[in-house]
């Protein structure tokens, strides 16, 4: 039987240094100021498609990306931009790919949805709802079978967490005991319908218990009590017992993607979430409160991000469309 916990909240996690919190806060506001300012670039039509903000899940990538080490991989869904920045792809390249353009990581070609970094080890980036998942027990299968002991984190959401390929993808990696992480990023409605509507499961990660995979829900709008979730994963997944499941409970901000208008849910509801809940906050006022930063100091913060972000875009209209000849590029390997 799949052992069941949750996590302490992050308050009674001791020995957290003002480095560690200040690290935190820069990697989740780059990512909240860039998906800002990718909402205003689509806005302006300069990013076509598809495009799904992460602003208000922040705390997840960001605490997961503390655990992980040095080839350790990822792979995630549409929504991944936050999943980009946090394993340290360059804004300017991620920018570029949105607007379609040559400079970007997957030539501009990709978009949104699709695009990669071996260098980084982030495979995508994938528009079919949980296809991802056995992409991501596969990368982990190459681990095992290489010897070594990286692990993968493999994302997805709560509304893919009723597609079939994830549980045969359970099935295959306990059996093979394969070193993955499931990450089931539950921000409450899917697509538009709520977890309460979709399903009469009382927690998701549970459902690894029919396969005896061991998992733990985690407050997902907390990145100290992440990160400690996902410390706790990927031993369990170095130390060869096999996958793990985290259930991150966390909340968007903004709709399914830029074209949902979200009347599935009140603005007092969001409202709530964002002054009660919201993660950078939390990390900004035991910055303050601690007393290991100032207001100045972390609005010195704000505007240092806020320039990265938009040398990220300016690079992005710079950078020339992609040329004809690479509609003929990337598409067969040589065997």
């Amino acid at each position: 039987m799949a052992a069941r916990k949750t996590t302490a909240k992050s308050a009674a996690i001791p020995n957290v240094s003002a480095e560690e919190l200040m690290n935190h806060y820069r990697e989740m506001l780059l990512i909240r100021r860039f998906e800002e300012k990718a909402g205003q670039l689509y806005g302006m039509g300069l990013i076509g498609g598809f495009c799904h903000l992460y602003i208000g899940q922040e705390a997840v990538v960001v605490g997961l990306e503390a655990a992980a080490k040095e080839g350790d991989k990822r792979v995630t869904s549409y929504r991944d931009h936050g999943h980009m920045l946090a394993c340290g792809m360059d804004p300017k390249g991620i920018m570029a790919e949105l607007t379609g353009r040559a400079g970007g990581f997957s030539k501009g070609k990709g978009g949104s949805m699709h695009m990669f970094s071996k260098e980084k080890h982030f495979y995508g980036g994938h528009g079919i709802v949980a296809a991802q998942v056995p992409l991501g027990a596969g990368l982990a299968f190459a681990d095992k079978y290489l010897g070594n002991d990286n692990v993968t984190f493999a994302y997805f959401g709560d509304g893919a967490a009723n597609q079939g390929q994830v549980y045969e993808t359970y099935n295959m990696a306990e059996l093979w005991m394969l070193p993955v992480v499931f990450v089931i990023e539950n921000n409450q409605y899917a697509m538009g319908t709520s977890v309460q509507r979709s399903t009469k499961s009382p927690s998701l990660w549970e459902r690894g218990a029919a396969y005896g995979i061991e998992g733990e829900e985690v407050d997902g709008m907390d990145v100290l009590a992440v990160k400690e979730a996902g410390l706790r994963a990927t031993e369990h997944c170095r130390s060869g017992k096999g996958p793990y499941i985290l259930e991150v409970k966390t909340y968007r901000y903004r709709g399914h993607s830029m074209s949902d208008p979200a009347k599935y849910r009140t603005r007092e509801e969001v409202q709530e979430m964002r002054e009660k809940r919201d993660a950078i906050e939390h990390v900004r006022q035991m910055l303050l409160q601690g007393k290991h930063a100032t207001e100045d100091d972390l609005k010195a913060i704000d505007k240092d991000i806020k320039d990265v972000v938009n040398a990220a875009a300016e690079f992005a209209k710079e950078s020339p469309e992609p040329a004809l000849e690479e509609l003929w590029t990337d598409i067969y390997a040589e065997a």
